[in-house]
């Protein structure tokens, strides 16, 4: 049997798993505050979160999903269109950041909620746009990562986002970062502890009050228990959260190794 044949029925077996496991009263339609509510396990959470997208996500994000789930074109989890949907949701932030990207997946979905809900929010890209990795990452070289951003933007009708073709920790970078005051940062960049670190500095500094950063892969030392075909993030992002001041940031919502910190001073 082919190797991604097999691969997609583990996945669906896992999932169907995950949705006996899911108590019968969470499998509703819920919102944000609702989930809030219910006081859950960052386990129940992502399992709920992988339901909702199997049950209850609009058709127009699940069809995203399978297209960048499609030939490598993205990374990620059913579970996180989720998150992002809840997030869009709740807080329809005017100004997005997106710290490492790959090939588009996060910064169209971005378009596509703020389109959905009727809100405009203008999305910034920082990225160098190449094959360059870290500890724990490795990226297939040869791919024009800064075309195939564009050609998938076109690809669901959305216009272009802001973007800054550099490194975050260069001089350029944190002068984008800091060019104007962000409601949302997604840090999904070099996973390495120091560059996490700079990343989660320079953006909490940029936020606007009450905004949202987002920390991918950041949820090593937590309680969360992945399923099969999730994991629980890298050690550099969990290190840096670890660090953050609670007096200035409260962590609101988690969705697997995705951790959500809202700006409260």
């Amino acid at each position: 049997m082919h190797f991604g044949v097999r691969t997609r029925i583990r996945k669906w077996a896992a999932k169907r798993a995950n949705a006996r496991a899911l108590p019968y009263a969470l499998k509703q339609r819920l919102t944000f505050k609702e989930l809030e509510a219910q006081g859950l396990s960052r386990t129940m959470i992502y399992l709920y979160c992988d339901y909702y997208f199997d049950h209850y996500l609009p058709e127009i994000f699940r069809e995203h999903r399978a297209y960048f789930a499609a030939c490598g074109r993205g990374f990620g989890e059913d579970a996180f269109h989720t998150m992002w949907y809840f997030l869009f949701d709740r807080f329809r932030p005017v100004k997005a950041l997106e710290i490492g990207v790959y090939r588009g997946q996060t910064a169209t979905l971005m378009k596509l909620l703020s389109r959905y809900f009727n809100s405009e929010c203008a999305v910034g890209c920082l990225s160098p746009f190449s094959a360059s990795g870290d500890a724990v990452s490795d990226y297939a070289a040869g791919v024009n990562y800064y075309e195939d951003v564009i050609h998938n933007h076109e690809q669901f009708e959305l216009p272009l986002p802001e973007f800054c073709r550099s490194f975050s920790t260069s001089d350029e970078g944190v002068a984008y970062i800091q060019s104007r005051c962000w409601n949302l940062v997604y840090v999904d960049g070099n996973h390495d502890y120091a560059v996490a670190k700079s990343d989660w500095e320079h953006c909490s500094k940029a936020l606007a009050p009450g905004g949202i950063i987002v920390m991918d892969d950041s949820a090593l030392h937590t309680d969360f228990k992945p399923p099969p075909f999730s994991t629980a993030g890298h050690p550099g992002p969990s290190k840096v959260v670890g660090e953050i001041d609670p007096a200035r940031f409260k962590e609101i919502f988690a969705v697997g190794h995705n951790r959500v910190f809202q700006r409260i001073d």
